[in-house]
């Protein structure tokens, strides 16, 4: 509560709430848009969230050198605006009859460059902004509004959907990124200045970063478990409206009411994170939810219309709710461990692990969808995301209560 009543928290918060919401509302209308108004198919709509998240491979590690030099500010405030204007040109071109599947994707692959950004930038932000036990607190307090926009989000693009065309929630979405640009604009607190050695080439800088994260073990065993979740995640992810719509039958607002169950878990995790990291420790609690998530997914495989959609609204809820428990405990872990100064690079170098499997699993999804069915290719994707579960019970966080001390000297053991 001390820090809702910092008021730069606040501007900071609310805005990125509010695009959350808008995001969340383009998770549903962007795939029923392409498969009701263009008549896409599975591999198609794979390949909206595949470009969305190719840029982290394509300027991933040279977007964290970059931002590691600059104020972050700036660089959020740039993509909020640039965002803004790309999904709102999406209405703009469907109202005149002269929107493609190629128009979108490459909305999605240009909004995707600005998340890079973005989300580098807000990582190192954070710290900047706040001292290294505060981190749980701002990270729990995110991930619950966005976790709770993920449940208006969803259920309010279906409702957009079924009334007045899915073009209509991108209006939404556009206009989210508009307030949150407005709520950063609004900050008056300066970010605290980060030591950082002589500048050094680009290339050199990015060689730095990814040396630090060779040499750390912990970092690399969630690397590695990031990669493949998110590989599996995304690969049904991808198609999840489809098998909703084509496989299981239910209708345009259904989707949405559905995919709004992963969103009550996720606020639930968000405001127990603080007290399971006190109550067990940060490293057991991390290992539990990690291994928990991927084997909740493993109800998603049986859902079927009737009663049997009870299967997806539990498996998408348990998935959200260990998933965003254990991205509070791990992202409040790396912006505490890793030195200011190398933070947008070693995230940069993680990220281009973690999220370069994004498009290899959405294609992944869709070709299996295509040759084998939506309800195999769900079911192979959630198995593969279960067994991730074994790379963190096994690795180097085995046997720990608390998380190791970083660059900060202080462990992830209490929360303010």
């Amino acid at each position: 509560m001390s820090l809702l009543a910092d008021h730069d928290f606040g501007k900071l918060w609310g805005g990125l709430t509010v695009s959350k919401l808008g995001s969340a509302v383009a998770t549903v209308v962007t795939p029923l848009l392409a498969v009701q108004v263009l008549d896409a198919d599975a591999l198609t709509v794979s390949l909206l969230t595949a470009a969305a998240w190719l840029p982290w491979l394509l300027i991933g590690l040279p977007a964290g050198a970059w931002v590691d030099r600059v104020a972050k500010r700036p660089v959020m405030l740039a993509c909020d605006a640039i965002s803004a204007l790309l999904v709102a040109s999406v209405p703009l071109t469907a109202w005149l009859g002269r929107l493609t599947v190629a128009h979108l994707l490459i909305v999605a692959l240009l909004t995707g460059v600005a998340a890079v950004f973005f989300e580098i930038a807000y990582t190192g932000y954070l710290p900047a902004m706040f001292e290294p036990d505060r981190l749980i607190q701002a990270n729990a307090l995110a991930n619950g509004s966005a976790s709770a926009a993920q449940i208006a989000g969803p259920a309010l693009g279906g409702a957009l959907a079924a009334a007045a065309g899915a073009v209509t929630g991108l209006i939404i979405d556009a206009a989210s990124f508009a307030v949150s640009f407005l709520g950063l604009l609004a900050i008056r607190r300066p970010e605290q200045p980060v030591a950082r050695p002589e500048r050094q080439s680009i290339a050199r800088e990015i060689r730095a970063g990814l040396r630090w994260l060779g040499r750390d073990r912990y970092l690399r065993n969630l690397m590695t478990h990031g990669a493949v979740s998110n590989l599996a995640l995304n690969g049904y992810g991808a198609i999840i409206v489809v098998f909703l719509v084509r496989e299981v039958g239910v209708g345009t607002g259904t989707v949405g009411l559905l995919l709004s169950a992963s969103g009550l878990g996720g606020v639930a995790a968000a405001s127990a994170v603080p007290f399971l990291v006190r109550r067990f420790g940060a490293a057991r609690a991390l290992r539990t939810v990690k291994a928990a998530a991927g084997f909740s997914s493993l109800l998603i495989p049986f859902t079927t219309a009737g009663a049997g959609l009870a299967a997806f609204a539990a498996g998408t809820a348990l998935v959200a709710a260990f998933v965003v428990a254990g991205n509070v405990i791990a992202g409040s872990f790396r912006q505490s461990y890793v030195p200011a100064e190398l933070l947008g690079r070693v995230l940069t170098a993680m990220q281009f692990v973690n999220f370069g499997t994004i498009p290899v699993g959405a294609v992944l999804g869709g070709v299996l969808a295509t040759a084998y069915g939506n309800r195999v290719a769900v079911a192979v994707m959630t198995v593969t995301y279960a067994s991730a579960g074994l790379i963190i019970l096994l690795g180097p966080f085995r046997g720990l209560r608390d998380l190791p001390a970083g660059s900060s000297g202080k462990a992830l053991l209490t929360v303010q």
